[in-house]
């Protein structure tokens, strides 16, 4: 009887544990898995009084110490006016504040977009914009993605194709 409630203590505790031990295993600072993304993307998002749908294969995102999260994806902009999708192409959920190539972003839902002048526009839900900043090109770039994060210095960097914009969580 001792034996069997000990392997009962046991099995109890490993139940106990075992979720927290994944929870840990999966909080990882870093930029996230693609079955992380499937959990924490949208798959809609709404924007200047529509719903776009999320290009999931064209998401990334990061998480941060405190476990926060930082996401980007493109959104197929086809019902939107050429004057928003000029500047609008993806969106940015964050849960940190961001240091944007130096310019402060605050915790919430957005809109991104790189336009043709070089600049990496951030508009708020209604598509008022938020942040203007320069982006960068490598114009050298052999295989450009559509949409990646990678892991840069301390931070970030957001490419979409050859542009790219340096992203720090605070």
């Amino acid at each position: 009887m001792k034996q069997r409630s000990g392997v009962c203590v046991i099995a109890l505790l490993f139940c106990l544990l075992l979720p927290l031990l994944l929870y840990a295993q999966q909080a990882k600072p870093g930029a996230l898995s693609t079955e992380e993304l499937k959990h924490a993307v949208p798959t809609t998002y709404f924007f200047d009084g529509k719903i776009a749908p999320v290009q999931m294969r064209n998401s990334a995102g990061f998480r941060v110490s405190s476990g926060k999260l930082v996401l980007a994806a493109l959104v197929d902009t086809s019902g939107y006016a050429t004057d928003i999708t000029e500047k609008y192409q993806g969106l940015l959920i964050t849960q940190v504040k961001l240091q944007i190539a130096g310019s402060e972003l605050a915790p919430g839902a957005y809109g991104f977009g790189f336009t043709k002048e070089g600049k990496f526009l951030v508009m708020n839900v209604a598509a008022d914009q938020v942040l203007s900043v320069s982006a960068q090109t490598d114009e050298k770039l052999a295989h450009p993605v559509p949409l990646k994060i990678a892991e840069e210095g301390g931070g970030y960097l957001l490419h979409a194709g050859k542009k790219s914009v340096a992203l720090k969580a605070e």
